[in-house]
């Protein structure tokens, strides 16, 4: 058994704001997975207004509540703030990314990431006019 140890650049493409599940994606950009026996994929976001969580990979309600939910928990009221540099979505973007957070991890076993059944990666998009955004993946463990 040998030691693997990979970190690759994922750009993804813009996305309308909310949350969307981004596990393929993240699956065919990492073929190199298939050596992976037992390890960890860290999966990392490099922007400080989307982010990145684990939950419910089937019922698309799920994420249409999260939305409604963090747009409730954090309201895009521009009196509220006083960094608005990029627009009254600004602030919200950054507390938001805050709370939910900037990484996962997840368990890869036999080449593939162990998620659960119901369990997907969702890119969390806050904000109104989205770019492309970019996930550094390094996954480390014992090789296949």
């Amino acid at each position: 058994m040998g030691f693997v140890c990979f970190q690759k650049s994922i750009r993804l493409p813009a996305r309308a704001r909310g949350f969307h599940i981004v596990t393929r994606e993240i699956e065919r950009e990492l073929p190199e997975l298939a050596t992976v026996r037992c390890g960890v994929a860290h999966i990392f976001i490099q922007h400080t207004s989307a982010s990145l969580t684990i939950n419910e990979n089937a019922d698309p309600t799920v994420r249409e509540d999260f939305e409604n939910h963090f747009n409730r928990l954090v309201p895009e009221h521009p009196e509220l703030y006083r960094h608005l540099d990029e627009g009254t979505d600004d602030m919200t973007s950054h507390i938001k990314s805050s709370v939910l957070g900037s990484s996962v991890s997840v368990p890869v076993t036999n080449g593939k990431l162990a998620l659960g059944t119901w369990q997907g990666v969702y890119l969390c998009e806050h904000r109104n006019h989205a770019r492309s955004r970019t996930l550094v993946v390094t996954v480390t463990g014992n090789a296949a």
